[in-house]
């Protein structure tokens, strides 16, 4: 069996396996508050890291000014609640606009 195989068989049966446990075991664990705390902070951290090295690297350098700043026009837009569409359409026109005046 070629290994490439074997790890997308092994990955797929991992996956499944997780899948899986959720409702097997609902109702079954009792997870105390504190861990299910624990547990929604740290799923908010990973989110702001991978937003964070998504919008400040490009490879192993810096992204240029207006990557990031477009992100924060995005976040203030969906901050304050605007529909999907206008945060996207807004973010990638602050970061164009900027990109247009020279501020990469």
């Amino acid at each position: 069996m070629n290994a490439y195989l074997l790890c997308v068989l092994v990955l797929a049966a991992g996956t499944y396996a997780f899948r899986l446990a959720g409702p097997l075991l609902h109702g079954r664990v009792e997870l105390p508050v504190r861990v299910q705390e624990l547990l929604a902070v740290g799923a908010t951290v990973l989110l702001v890291a991978l937003l964070a090295t998504g919008a400040l690297t490009e490879g192993q350098d810096f992204a240029g000014w207006a990557r990031p700043l477009g992100v924060l026009v995005g976040g203030v837009l969906a901050w304050r609640r605007a529909p999907f569409a206008f945060v996207v359409v807004g973010a990638a026109g602050a970061t164009a606009l900027l990109r247009l005046v020279g501020i990469s």
